[in-house]
C-alpha cells in the first residue's frame, strides 16, 4: 500500500485475521506508529494487539526483518519510479519469507518464547 494510516492498518489486520488457523489467535507486536493506535482500529476477534514500550526497537522482532532486507536485498540502488520500488520490495519481501528458518533465526525473542 502506498500509505500508512489507519484505513491501511485496518486492511493488514483483515488479511492477517483471515489467515488465522481456525481455533488459532494471533498476536502482533507492535512499535509506536500513529496508525497503530489510531481511534479508527477494528481489531478483529482472532488478534490481540501487543504494543511494545516507546523506544525499545531492541524488543521488536521487526526491526531485524527490516535490517536484513535493508542489509541484503535493497541497500545501496536507485530506481527509476514508484513502481520499480514496488517491484523490488515485493521481491525482497517474497524472497525473505520463503526462508522460514531465516525469518525464525532473527526474529526469536526469548521473552516470547511460550512453555
Amino acid at each position: 500500500m502506498p500509505y500508512a494510516d489507519g484505513g491501511a492498518f485496518n486492511a493488514h489486520l483483515r488479511e492477517i485475521a483471515d489467515c488465522v488457523a481456525p481455533e488459532a489467535h494471533a498476536v502482533i507486536v507492535l512499535d509506536g506508529a500513529g496508525w497503530h493506535d489510531c481511534q479508527a482500529l477494528k481489531i478483529p476477534a482472532n488478534i490481540t494487539l501487543l504494543p511494545l514500550p516507546p523506544y525499545a526497537p531492541e524488543l521488536n522482532p521487526v526491526e531485524n526483518v527490516w535490517e536484513y532486507l535493508r542489509s541484503n536485498k535493497l541497500a545501496n540502488r536507485l530506481y527509476d519510479n514508484y513502481e520499480a520500488i514496488l517491484s523490488a520490495c515485493c521481491q525482497a519481501w517474497n524472497d525473505f519469507v520463503a526462508m522460514p528458518n531465516l525469518i525464525a533465526s532473527i526474529t526469536q525473542r526469548t521473552w516470547a518464547i511460550v512453555s
